[in-house]
């Protein structure tokens, strides 16, 4: 009786084998293999759900009415170990200071605040003192407090870095406080009393001048939202004379140039002649470079200073949590904020804060489906993530609130299709020829804006804390 041994050593055990190994059988067989996998592409949801418009002259201009709000912004500030200054020609960003170009005038105004620190509780100024004083809150968050019908204390917004209140406290005659102002945090605040900021007016000619000047000009007829007024009439009994108007329009609307994000793609003859089964190389090289572009597109979408949605939301649009964590009533405020919202964009960790809040509520929002993905809701606004929102290293992020596409007056995405050698809408792949060392190049490039087409179409929520509380 003849016994049949499979060629090698054995098993490793002392005993011979009896059949061929796996390691010689692979040499005979074809490996089952996949395309190469690629771990950073996300959901992008934002480039999903934008509707996208067509820019075939390369820059989109965003016409509207003439608006007459400015210097409602927000004020940067230095800090120099404990120490906190305000940055001289922020001060412009004052109702009373904008286009005041006197540099020696604010350097001397930012000289003269000075710096006071708040625990969490502290009252920084109280209803009914006398307000006396401009207070620029460089770090922390306060409440705003009111009085209500039934004299309960109302807050009426939550103020935090950057934001300011009492300039008006510097003009004219002395007034009381309507409000108070409480930290909620520990808080840093700047303040320049009303005496010192009279000093310096008193001394320097060009700021008497501009704030008797913007006392001279009149103030325009303007709505709620800023916007320069249409006369209408209505209601009335009788022959009257019907009031003139016309709509007036802003004379220097923004313009959108389309951005571009671009990379030179590499590959060597020797591989796109002699490796290309059972896969083209090109093809897989391509489309992992495809979905880099697509992934970075999205990250300046939302982050780019430019024309990115978390630099371009209206400062009134901007609100802070209340406590820390995105609450229901948080994000009941910050829907409440335009006619329509139609999705809520947050990093995952920010939905992950949002579900531990409503269960420690017993709320448990619905799912529903979208592009045939599950997705959950509040109020039945998707909530979508995006993990190009970034976390800061204090551990707090930011959830925006949109209103989308051109008959909504909202948020779009700009691109232009029918470029030359375009491989996807908006992406060109063009042959940049074939060098000494026999490696053929690719231009590939991806064309990108978003514009927001009124200030409501976009809000969000700022300091949204992430991080799981501590027992």
């Amino acid at each position: 009786m003849t016994t049949s041994v499979e060629s090698g050593t054995g098993t490793g055990d002392g005993q011979p084998q009896l059949s061929l190994g796996t390691a010689a059988a692979r040499n005979l067989a074809t490996t089952t293999k996949t395309v190469p996998q690629m771990q950073g592409i996300s959901s992008r949801w934002l480039l999903r759900v934008l509707p996208w418009v067509e820019v075939s002259a390369g820059t989109y201009r965003v016409n509207r009415r003439l608006s007459y709000t400015v210097g409602d912004g927000r004020i940067d500030f230095v800090t120099t170990g404990a120490e906190v200054r305000v940055i001289p020609a922020e001060l412009r960003e004052l109702p009373m200071l904008r286009d005041f170009d006197d540099t020696a005038t604010l350097e001397e105004l930012a000289g003269r605040f000075t710096q006071q620190e708040y625990a969490p509780g502290q009252l920084i100024v109280e209803a009914g003192q006398p307000a006396d004083q401009l207070v620029l809150i460089a770090h922390g968050k306060t409440d705003k407090l009111g009085v209500g019908k039934y004299d309960e204390r109302t807050v009426l917004a939550v103020l935090a870095d950057g934001d300011h209140f009492g300039d008006h406290a510097l003009l004219g005659s002395e007034r009381a406080w309507e409000y108070s102002v409480k930290a909620v945090t520990a808080c840093t605040v700047l303040v320049l009393p009303r005496q010192t900021f009279q000093e310096v007016t008193e001394r320097s000619e060009a700021l008497r001048g501009h704030l008797e000047q913007a006392a001279a000009a009149p103030t325009p007829a303007q709505n709620k939202h800023g916007e320069a007024v249409i006369e209408l009439a209505s209601g009335q009994s009788g022959e009257y004379t019907l009031p003139d108007t016309f709509a007036d329009y802003d004379l220097a609307p923004r313009e959108y140039e389309l951005s571009v994000a671009q990379t030179v793609l590499k590959v060597h003859t020797r591989v796109a002649d002699l490796y290309n089964e059972p896969m083209n190389q090109l093809d897989q090289q391509l489309r992992l470079t495809v979905e880099a572009l697509r992934e970075r597109q999205e990250h300046e979408m939302v982050n780019n200073r430019e024309f990115g949605l978390l630099h371009n939301a209206d400062l009134k649009q901007r609100i802070h949590t209340r406590s820390g964590p995105p609450t229901p009533d948080d994000l009941d405020e910050l829907i409440s904020r335009r006619r329509k919202t139609q999705f809520l964009l947050a990093h995952p960790k920010a939905i992950a804060a949002i579900g531990r809040e409503c269960s420690s509520r017993g709320i448990y929002p619905p799912e529903t489906e979208l592009q045939g993905h599950p997705v959950r809701t509040w109020r039945g606004i998707p909530v979508l993530p995006c993990n190009k929102i970034p976390i800061s290293a204090a551990g707090t992020s930011s959830i925006l609130a949109m209103r989308t596409g051109e008959d909504n007056e909202g948020v779009v995405g700009l691109h232009q299709t029918g470029i030359p050698d375009e491989y996807q809408p908006s992406l060109s792949v063009r042959f940049m020829g074939i060098s000494e060392q026999a490696v053929i190049s690719y231009l590939v490039s991806a064309y990108y804006s978003a514009a927001v087409l009124v200030p409501d179409a976009l809000g969000i929520l700022e300091d949204v804390e992430v991080g799981h509380p501590s027992d």
